[in-house]
């Protein structure tokens, strides 16, 4: 399931998390334009690695870790659920709470993913982490609001528009049956999981600006 939208309206400009997704595709064409060895420097330098936190309780990497990606569908993947899913928390907890909050959840995702290996010598990169508590943040606020989404079967594509919680409850499911499989693909689930059930926690003691509504779901199907 792809999500390609939400009917979920806002009542101010989410210049933040524009500006999130603006630094992410900066710093990714930056990377691009690098030679090899240049980047591979930069993922060992500001890449998160669990087993030199766990000598130097160095938190700056956790940081730099979220605005770097290993390829474009890395990066596409993490700012569409950021661009469809970010603009309705921040508009929910303001600018600068939202910004707070972005980066309290990614570093509760780096955190859950370093107790899962820390021993792992691996560099975790890319923002996943901090969306994945951006969506537990929406899972609470806006349960009702439709997710416009692509589903794709062979060749029956199916356009749905289901409440977010169905959506990002079966988005947490898949996390947590692939953190419990044999690591083969390098994506660090449990920050994923660890990130959702942060944002879960975090948004409701953050100050919110304003009540908000949300909207029942209806589906809409079509064949190609």
């Amino acid at each position: 399931m792809i999500p390609i939208g939400d009917e979920n309206p806002k009542t101010i400009k989410p210049f933040v998390n524009y500006a999130i997704i603006l630094v992410n595709i900066v710093v990714y064409f930056y990377e691009y334009i690098v030679p090899s060895k240049v980047y591979d420097e930069i993922i060992l330098e500001y890449g998160f690695i669990p087993l030199r936190f766990l000598k130097s309780f160095n938190f700056l990497p956790i940081f730099t870790s979220m605005f770097i990606h290993a390829d474009l569908l890395h990066l596409l993947g993490n700012m569409l659920y950021l661009y469809i899913f970010g603009d309705n928390v921040e508009d929910a907890l303001g600018h600068s709470g939202y910004l707070l909050f972005y980066f309290l959840s990614g570093l509760g995702a780096s955190i859950f993913h370093f107790l899962s290996n820390p021993l792992s010598p691996y560099p975790a990169i890319g923002a996943s982490g901090a969306i994945s508590g951006v969506l537990g943040a929406y899972f609470v606020l806006y349960p009702l609001s439709r997710v416009r989404t692509l589903v794709v079967l062979g060749f029956f594509i199916t356009f749905i528009r289901i409440p977010a919680f169905v959506y990002l409850f079966v988005w947490f499911v898949f996390q947590i049956f692939y953190a419990s499989l044999p690591e083969v693909s390098g994506v660090a689930y449990w920050a994923h999981i660890g990130g959702f059930i942060v944002g879960i926690f975090l948004v409701k003691v953050f100050p919110k600006r304003k009540k908000r509504f949300s909207y029942f779901f209806t589906f809409e199907t079509s064949f190609l």
